[in-house]
């Protein structure tokens, strides 16, 4: 690619992407509402509200591709996700059919179907649960980019990340933890691979206890390398084992699932 923006850069995903996502384009676009500090070689470094339509079609014009990662990332206001994570989320597939349609790696959430329980077998067909608002907006994220892809061809990958964290930290992680180098990969995969579609994928590592399995997307090639069975000793070590009535070993979607609404 000659460009990839990346939005949500200042984030802690985004700051990864940053660093080790380079090779895939000359010029990486980096966009955000908080500060992104100096531009290095091949970046390009742009402060864009998502809420704001005419910005954010400038935002994407001349971009071969894009890594949604911008927008609210954790259970808020009504209001904030509203703007960041629905409308927001409505001006970048504008902008994207208005600029060439470049492909789309939109960054969803397990929380889509965070009220099954971990025991309950489910696919990327079964229906969405979400455990909080955070969540019902990446319900609807997923409703938009199938919609774009029917509707006008708008190549999309529904990516469904577990815990994207440098490391495991709890025992729910143990099964939805997704590491940078599989995140990585994954978005290599996304971009390089020749016909994608509209896929729903699950970002998750190589962990023995995941719960859900990418076997229907085995075409992009994309195999996780990484697994959380080896943080275990220490997560138990560390008191970060919940008890069998705690959301953590309840609800695929842990502690949203307890989470008030605000």
């Amino acid at each position: 690619m000659k460009r990839l923006l990346i939005t949500g850069a200042a984030g802690s995903l985004g700051k990864v992407a940053r660093a080790r996502l380079t090779h895939l384009a000359e010029t990486l676009r980096l966009s955000d509402i908080s500060d992104l500090g100096s531009a290095k070689p091949g970046e390009e470094l742009v402060s864009c509200d998502l809420a704001d339509s005419d910005a954010v079609s400038a935002l994407v014009e001349d971009c071969d591709g894009i890594l949604h990662l911008g927008g609210i990332s954790t259970e808020q206001s009504f209001e904030a996700i509203l703007n960041a994570n629905i409308i927001g989320l409505r001006n970048l597939y504008e902008a994207a059919r208005a600029h060439g349609q470049p492909r789309i790696f939109f960054a969803g959430s397990n929380h889509v179907i965070g009220f099954y329980r971990q025991q309950e077998p489910i696919d990327h067909n079964s229906p969405v649960r979400p455990d909080g608002m955070y969540g019902v907006s990446k319900c609807f994220g997923e409703a938009l980019a199938r919609f774009y892809f029917d509707k006008f061809g708008q190549e999309t990958a529904i990516v469904r990340i577990g815990s994207c964290f440098e490391k495991p930290t709890d025992y729910r992680m143990l099964a939805t933890w997704l590491s940078y180098g599989d995140f990585v990969s994954l978005v290599e995969r996304v971009f390089e691979v020749p016909n994608l579609g509209c896929p729903t994928i699950w970002g998750v590592s190589a962990n023995s206890r995941r719960w859900w399995s990418n076997d229907h997307v085995r075409y992009l090639g994309w195999s996780p390398k990484d697994s959380a069975d080896a943080y275990a000793e220490d997560i138990q070590s560390a008191g970060n084992w919940p008890n069998a009535s705690h959301p953590l070993s309840m609800f695929q979607g842990g502690n949203n699932t307890q989470d008030p609404l605000t």
